[in-house]
């Protein structure tokens, strides 16, 4: 379990970055998975949300998570929706009592919360949700229901940039973009770049003057603490699980 310094300031709000550790799934997905998209079994993934749910002092039945598809898609979460499936990489809610989670495994877990307004969010940013602007999205639906606020997020647990090889053509993708994200890349041999996903997504939220933390691991590298998608990849295992992060307005 790994918190941030600034949102655990805040009365009004509970989270967690949880780690892959607390919980009773066996083999890839030891312990704590809470992928429902994964292959482990039904009934171990339920009891995870409710061990998740006991440490976020919410109700299992009230851990809202998306179907998530890196997509740049925002929806904020109200009375008419709340019960029903969330195609979404990023949820928005000032309902109190619902904790919004999001699951990754290599990709961005971002948490927010706009002080002023009492507004707490999720984000699931990989390079294809960030490219597309789910950042910049999820920053206007909030200044949508109110333009005075005071936003603070965290970033969670990701790959990183020593762990995180592309390609040229993946590295063509973001200077076709824009030439300014050549920063984001260090030359690893003649056609293999290292990408470093974590400053390209902390770059998107400080443009829209959102004030950033981090709990910087690296999900490849500390296997003991995170489920890797690329670390399952290379070890050609048939699947992986997925860490959760969560947040709620009490």
């Amino acid at each position: 379990m790994f918190y941030s310094k600034k949102l655990k300031k805040f009365k009004e709000i509970n989270h967690c970055f949880f780690s892959r550790n607390g919980g009773v799934s066996k083999g890839l997905y030891r312990s704590l998975n809470c992928g429902k998209g994964s292959k482990d079994k039904k009934q171990n993934i339920s009891k995870n949300l409710k061990i998740v749910s006991k440490k976020m002092k919410v109700n299992s039945n009230n851990i809202i998570l998306m179907y998530q598809t890196h997509s740049n898609k925002v929806i904020q979460i109200n009375k008419h929706n709340i019960k029903k499936q969330i195609n979404s990489d990023s949820i928005i809610t000032k309902i109190k009592g619902f904790a919004l989670g999001v699951v990754t495994a290599d990709c961005v877990p971002i948490l927010l919360f706009d002080y002023k307004n009492k507004i707490v969010g999720c984000v699931h940013a990989g390079w294809k949700g960030a490219l597309k602007g789910i950042i910049k999205n999820t920053i206007s639906k909030i200044r949508s229901i109110s333009p005075n606020n005071k936003i603070y997020a965290c970033i969670g647990p990701c790959i990183g940039k020593k762990s995180y090889e592309v390609d040229l053509e993946f590295y063509k993708k973001f200077i076709l973009n824009s030439k300014k994200n050549k920063r984001y890349f260090f030359d690893k041999s003649e056609h293999k770049k290292l990408f470093d996903l974590r400053k390209f997504v902390t770059d998107k939220l400080i443009e829209q003057k959102v004030k950033v933390d981090h709990v910087n691991y690296d999900t490849f590298t500390e296997s003991r603490n995170f489920f890797s998608y690329r670390r399952s990849s290379i070890f050609k295992e048939k699947d992986y699980g997925r860490c959760i992060s969560l947040i709620k307005l009490n």
